[in-house]
């Protein structure tokens, strides 16, 4: 999954739809990006039998589309988000691209869906000064998604608890785990 940065001059504004049909999600991609010019980072089956559609774009060109995709998912939608301002962090956390270069706290957020849990991504960059180590949306989790990240231990409780506070309120938090002094091995088994 190669999740780069959009196309240059798309300001980062991402959106998502997450849907329990994949039928009604092949239909749902070609409705959002009728609705507005944005670009499809991605779409695809998901555990359990979901699918996902990702875009990106001007801020309200990702809003019209995905209210678009919202209306077509109508009874088959599961979840959705828009985020504006995404942190840069993000598109490289979804591709599992990054080496963390610190071997420091851990943080590990869980979720019940992929929509919580990427824009808790958003939220934990936000929040304070940590790297991305792993990411996992679904595929060979039953459709759960998680995120281990690090840093000293006061940004990895604080970015934490910001990832959780945006997934817990939707009642779809499974867990969120701070560990302070990992054992160097346990890098080995996330890379």
């Amino acid at each position: 999954m190669d999740m780069e940065r959009p196309k240059a001059g798309f300001p980062a504004s991402l959106g998502l739809v997450e849907l329990s049909s994949i039928a009604r999600g092949i239909e749902t991609i070609d409705r959002m990006l009728k609705a507005a010019d944005v670009e499809l980072v991605l779409a695809r089956t998901i555990c359990s039998g979901k699918y996902i559609v990702l875009i990106a774009g001007d801020l309200h060109m990702v809003e019209a589309s995905v209210e678009a995709g919202r209306d077509v998912a109508a009874e088959c939608m599961i979840d959705s988000f828009l985020i504006q301002n995404v942190h840069p962090d993000v598109f490289p956390a979804l591709s599992s691209t990054v080496v963390p270069g610190t071997h420091a706290a851990l943080g590990i957020l869980e979720s019940f869906s992929v929509a919580a849990l990427i824009e808790a991504i958003d939220a934990v960059a936000k929040a304070a000064p940590v790297e991305m180590v792993e990411c996992r949306l679904a595929m060979a989790l039953g459709g759960k998604a998680f995120l281990v990240f690090t840093g000293d231990v006061a940004a990895v409780e604080e970015s934490v608890n910001a990832g959780a506070k945006i997934i817990s309120d939707r009642g779809l938090l499974v867990n969120k785990i701070v560990i302070p002094d990992p054992r160097p091995e346990l890098f080995e088994t996330l890379l």
